[in-house]
């Protein structure tokens, strides 16, 4: 089966076609094909993956074929098969199918619905095709196709203004970001002679490339993940990606688009392991970026941007695990990856079965929905457990990995800043569960719990939430040992020691629960402010650090004003002196075609007066120089 790992993404891109074709015609019958292409893409990955997992390292599967020459060196396409990213497969496809059978409810009665469904497609399709390349341009192609697919999809409702901005915002800070991965490509052919995964790590085991150059690719290279996985300063975007769709949110903030960056840095893990440097850039902007999007889902009111946020600060997570340099950072953060994808996407779904129930995303305008929907508030009190790392959850494993995984690479401050997010995680998680399905009910009496098409999806994921984790546990690490045994650089007698000191699980519990805590003393039990707390370093948290405000004034408006004066320059000056050309010409025609009239007398009487002037030339010039 794994020679036929192409057909995973094939059926999503189908499913594109055919939609394109006929899916004004089938209206919300779109939504079958949908589903059904993804069902498809997800037993084959399935049956890949469970191949890769039974063969280990053996009958390693690269298919490529010769696409064009450059510069004297043959450039493949094609696809493989790893342990990595079999595991990518599966999570892309499964999340993938949830939200398309979770839309055929949360969309019902669009008019646009079969659009949104091949835009799904078609991203499906991006994505997985960033998951299978051989090669770093290859995924190049299907990362900026996974970009327009996002950019299509937060503008999904592009007659709401907001919603505008925001695709334009998504696109563009992400273009940041993929110019220094475009760079990072072009140095990598440069330097390495090769854009396949294969030979650029062999060029760095073999110490052929300076290391200068391997930690200058590095960082390039993380720039365009910084971008893609909304990693600070690039994660502005993000948040205000909230304007589409709620399922478009699970999708993406889930396991795919933000995902696309974190893989990206495991898949090149080699490169990173050859340069302190680069893995120091990845852990301290991860582990910033943790903590900081963790300060500002503290006070947020939106309960798609609480999300939102707390997706930021969980990429950050896995970058700061990743940034370990070590089998176990490998290991815990492509572990959280998968654990995030199923938890997270169960956030997603419940916030938008409360927003279908309730119209309002203000979660201070929420209250009560317990007894109103008992099956979402069960599975989003499990995504948040989930979360907050709470045993036996799905979290508790894996963040209790990265802590321990940073603390053996040395960096105790960031393993002090990944305890204080876990601890500000669990408290924003349980504030917004509090507030949304605890106290009396402000839904004025009509909420009610969504379709069994909503509902199964959300099932299903939090049963993953719950259970996911024990692939991975510290007396039974199936995952960590799978994911490291073809991997070049662990290739080492006696791989790490699973598991760590007691007292870091016993921490990470403690705290976790601390923050649970103190959201039920302060919004449990309503003893805060409707409100919430006030102050200056509420505000501040509140308003996101004026990040935006910061950016629009050091960047945007110069940008702006250097803009409209080249507009002017364009206008005036350039195409100013075109006009003066043209005038002149027109002149000159006019003119000619005044001369030019068929009047024998004009005639003659241009030929007299030009026969006076050269006879007037011809004396003064007799006469001069005589």
């Amino acid at each position: 089966m794994l020679a036929n790992a192409w057909l995973v993404p094939l059926f999503p891109l189908l499913a594109f076609v055919l939609l394109l074709a006929f899916g004004r015609q089938m209206k919300e019958a779109s939504a079958y094909v949908g589903i059904a292409a993804t069902l498809a893409s997800f037993i084959v990955a399935l049956l890949v993956f469970f191949e890769r997992f039974a063969k280990g390292a053996e009958d390693y599967i690269n298919i490529d074929f010769h696409w064009l020459t450059l510069a004297g060196h043959k450039i493949m396409m094609g696809y493989e098969v790893t342990q990595l990213n079999a595991m990518m497969l599966v999570i892309v496809t499964f999340v993938s199918m949830l939200v398309n059978i979770y839309s055929k409810g949360y969309m019902h009665g669009d008019e646009r619905f079969s659009v949104f469904y091949q835009y799904l497609a078609l991203f499906t399709f991006s994505m997985l095709g960033v998951v299978l390349s051989p090669n770093i341009l290859q995924l190049y192609i299907f990362w900026e196709l996974v970009g327009v697919c996002s950019f299509l999809l937060v503008g999904f409702y592009y007659f709401k203004p907001e919603a505008k901005a925001a695709a334009k915002k998504a696109f563009i800070v992400t273009r940041i970001g993929d110019v220094g991965l475009f760079i990072g490509i072009a140095l990598i052919f440069w330097w390495f002679r090769s854009f396949n995964y294969s030979d650029i790590f062999n060029a760095v085991h073999s110490g052929t490339v300076e290391g200068w150059k391997i930690t200058l690719v590095g960082i390039l290279v993380f720039i365009g993940a910084v971008g893609k996985s909304g990693q600070f300063p690039l994660h502005t975007w993000l948040p205000d990606a909230m304007e589409g769709p709620t399922p478009v949110s699970a999708l993406i903030h889930a396991a795919t688009m933000v995902a696309a960056g974190v893989y990206l840095v495991a898949r090149m893990y080699d490169l990173y392991l050859a340069s302190p440097v680069a893995t120091d850039v990845v852990a301290y902007v991860g582990g910033f970026t943790a903590i900081f999007a963790a300060s500002i889902g503290l006070t947020q009111r939106d309960i798609k941007r609480v999300l939102a946020y707390s997706t930021v600060s969980q990429l950050g997570y896995m970058m700061l695990a990743l940034g370990a340099a070590s089998a176990a950072g490998y290991v815990a953060g492509t572990f959280h990856l998968m654990t995030h994808a199923f938890f997270k996407a169960l956030l997603f779904l419940g916030a938008g079965s409360v927003i279908h129930a309730v119209h309002t995303q203000d979660i201070f305008e929420m209250g009560g929905l317990w007894k109103k929907m008992r099956i979402t508030g069960a599975v989003f009190l499990i995504g948040c457990l989930a979360i907050a790392g709470i045993f036996p959850f799905a979290g508790f494993w894996s963040k209790e990995e990265i802590l321990t995984a940073t603390l053996a690479s040395g960096r105790y401050d960031l393993f002090a800043a990944g305890v204080i997010a876990a601890f500000f995680t669990a408290f924003y998680m349980f504030r917004l569960f509090f507030l949304t399905f605890t106290g009396e009910d402000k839904s004025g009496g009509h909420a009610h719990e969504s379709p069994g098409v909503m509902t199964f999806p959300m099932i299903l994921l939090a049963i993953l939430a719950v259970v996911a984790g024990f692939i991975n546990t510290p007396w039974a690490p199936v995952l960590g040992s799978w994911l490291t045994n073809d991997f070049t650089a662990f290739h080492v007698e006696g791989h790490e020691e699973h598991g760590g000191p007691i007292w870091v699980t016993i921490l990470a519990l403690a705290v976790s629960l601390a923050g649970i805590f103190l959201a039920w003393t302060m919004y449990g039990k309503r003893s805060a402010s409707s409100q919430g707390i006030g102050g200056p370093l509420y505000r501040l948290s509140f308003n996101k650090y004026y990040i935006d405000e910061i950016y629009d004034t050091v960047f945007v408006r110069p940008l702006a004003a250097i803009g409209k004066f080249l507009n002017l320059v364009d206008i005036y000056i350039i195409d100013g002196l075109v006009r003066v050309v043209a005038a002149f010409t027109r002149g000159v025609g006019k003119t000619g075609s005044r001369v030019q009239n068929g009047q024998v007398q004009t005639y003659g009487a241009v030929a007299f007066v030009g026969l006076v002037l050269l006879i007037a030339g011809l004396t003064f010039a007799g006469g001069y120089f005589g």
